[in-house]
């Protein structure tokens, strides 16, 4: 096999294999360009920007592909309890590009993006739990993993990148005001309903490492976008009475949200301690990386909205460490994608060498 054959393989069997969660690679991605951006490093926004469009256009070429070639391979994901959620990372990663775009002035571009993303929420919304209802088995899919936390995330991703694009509306702005702060309450009820079985599970029931992926992370995210959220929706005016009048109540929880995510950073680094120094599990990269990268950048700049939104400008600091601190997640997490990527060509490149070293 020649190494361009060998090449063109490999990619097929990697669109074959790819992880649905992969487009938390965007996520993370845009999120700390949109955190920097706000914290006023252009240059760097400009450029994290550009690899989380570039990163986008790959993996909508790859699932479409995959779609298209692999659809047995797509429908197995998407019916199994422990991945079907995974496909909510589109849904946020369609609308963090978004916002991406509305900061750079390109609304009028981001507002068919965020229709796309409201058309795959709705439809994975009911498909997911259905299949969480009645295709989970014992053991498969449990709420642990934190799987269905990201389903929580696409639905506050859709208020943020909502209240930016509503304006355009005109005659159909207000009712679009009103769903995405349904949507906010969406989100909120499903957290509650998560929080409590997680700390049911992971209190009182035996906890082993494999239990403790990166994606447990998404729980301090989840907390961190509904609080960029609500606070997007203290800071626009909808222009309806009605909406204005629970304003308080969007006040009073988004700094509670805030209050929880930043209380889970201690707990969460506690367990990531426990998992890798105290029972030795080694550190090894999986895509599940970028869904801990998120969390991080999303607190950033959630804690960079609140300050906004409160005029508490302590917590612009705070925001400003956690922006540089998320930059180098998120360098670390590219290195080691970076290596991964290389070690999984050689291994490829190998295989076929000594097939045919033995075939002669």
């Amino acid at each position: 096999m020649t190494p361009l054959k060998a090449t063109f393989v490999w990619i097929e069997r990697g669109i074959a294999e790819l992880p649905p969660g992969y487009f938390a690679l965007v996520m993370a991605t845009g999120i700390i360009s949109n955190a920097m951006f706000f914290a006023g490093h252009r240059f760097v926004s400009d450029v994290l920007f550009a690899v989380a469009f570039a990163s986008l256009l790959w993996l909508v070429a790859a699932t479409l592909a995959r779609l298209i070639r692999f659809r047995q391979a797509l429908w197995d994901d998407l019916v199994n309890p422990r991945l079907v959620f995974s496909f909510f990372t589109i849904v946020a990663a369609l609308d963090v590009f978004g916002g991406g775009l509305c900061l750079r002035g390109l609304n009028a571009v981001a507002l068919p993006i965020w229709f796309l993303a409201f058309a795959f929420w709705f439809f994975l919304l009911y498909f997911s739990f259905g299949v969480l209802t009645f295709l989970n088995k014992a053991e498969e899919a449990n709420v642990i993993h934190g799987g269905w936390l990201i389903a929580i995330v696409g639905t506050e991703s859709l208020v943020i990148l909502g209240s930016q694009v509503a304006p355009l509306l005109g005659a159909h702005a207000p009712a679009i005001f009103v769903l995405i702060h349904m949507l906010w309450g969406v989100g909120l009820g499903l957290y509650a309903i998560f929080i409590t079985l997680f700390a049911h599970r992971i209190f009182f029931f035996e906890v082993k490492p494999v239990d403790l992926s990166p994606l447990l992370w998404v729980v301090m995210g989840a907390a961190a976008i509904s609080t960029n959220a609500g606070s997007i929706l203290i800071l626009t005016d909808s222009g309806l009475p009605f909406l204005r009048s629970i304003r308080p109540f969007i006040d009073g929880v988004t700094m509670l949200m805030w209050a929880w995510a930043a209380w889970l950073i201690p707990l969460l680094l506690m367990f990531d301690i426990w998992k890798h120094r105290v029972r030795r599990e080694p550190l090894a990269y999986t895509p599940l990386f970028w869904s801990l990268v998120f969390p991080l950048g999303m607190f950033a700049l959630a804690s960079a909205r609140l300050s906004l939104a409160s005029d508490f400008t302590l917590l612009r600091d705070v925001s400003y460490v956690m922006v540089w601190i998320s930059l180098i997640a998120w360098i670390a997490t590219a290195f080691g994608l970076v290596a991964a990527l290389w070690r999984s060509f050689l291994a490829f490149e190998r295989v076929p060498s000594r097939i045919v070293r033995k075939r002669k």
